[in-house]
């Protein structure tokens, strides 16, 4: 539509998952392909939600092409075969500005649908200034209850390169959902980076050593 802010700049980081959108009113969003492949245009996608089925299953599709549709628009497809959505220069911005409330939407719908524990959250979106920097390979470890609650005792996880200390590390996994994000509050959890006791604040890097563990060992 006239007057919509246009973009200046359209980057995929296929590696990340990551379609970068910079716009001529000095906007930059961050939206991952899983994000865009759930809330694509498309006729099919808007009658699933029309008759309240949630897509799920898109945690690791990618991007593999970018069509321009006009002046106006990119066709963007994916590698699961899903080619038919139009995203115009207004829906790719609204989609930037909104990205917090509709994910947060659409992992209740989610969980609410039943495919339970989001496995892994996409990088986070907006305006940052680490949208280059590659992501990190750490090593999670979990003690006492967070075992049996998490069903995982340790993973190797890899975070994105915009998150560079404890406390941002505590938020992008609660990100995950339930039991997450009440499990793994700061004050229900002790955090220890290779081996030393750490505060939030406290920074991390590739190849860390991350335990987490419950302050009350018997909390529940």
């Amino acid at each position: 539509m006239p007057g919509d802010p246009t973009p200046t700049d359209i980057k995929l980081h296929q590696k990340s998952r990551i379609l970068e959108i910079t716009f001529d009113d000095g906007a930059r969003f961050e939206l991952p392909c899983e994000y865009l492949r759930v809330f694509s245009t498309s006729a099919e996608v808007q009658a699933a939600k029309e008759r309240g089925e949630v897509i799920s299953g898109k945690e690791d599709v990618n991007i593999t092409k970018i069509e321009p549709v006009g002046s106006y628009a990119v066709n963007l497809q994916f590698d699961d075969g899903h080619d038919t959505g139009i995203f115009s220069w207004g829906t790719l911005y609204e989609l930037g500005r909104d990205y917090d409330k509709n994910w947060q939407d659409y992992l209740k719908k989610r969980s609410g649908a039943g495919f339970g524990v989001y496995p892994v959250p996409p990088p986070p979106s907006g305006e940052s200034s680490d949208a280059d920097s590659p992501p990190k390979t750490v090593s999670l470890l979990y003690f006492v209850s967070l075992v049996t609650r998490l069903g995982r005792d340790s993973e190797s996880c890899e975070i994105p390169g915009s998150v560079n200390t404890v406390g941002e590390l505590l938020d992008w996994l609660r990100q995950r959902g339930k039991p997450w994000d009440s499990l793994l509050q700061d004050n229900k959890v002790n955090v220890t980076v290779n081996k030393q006791f750490a505060k939030p604040t406290t920074p991390i890097a590739s190849n860390d050593e991350i335990a987490i563990m419950p302050v009350d060992p018997l909390q529940s």
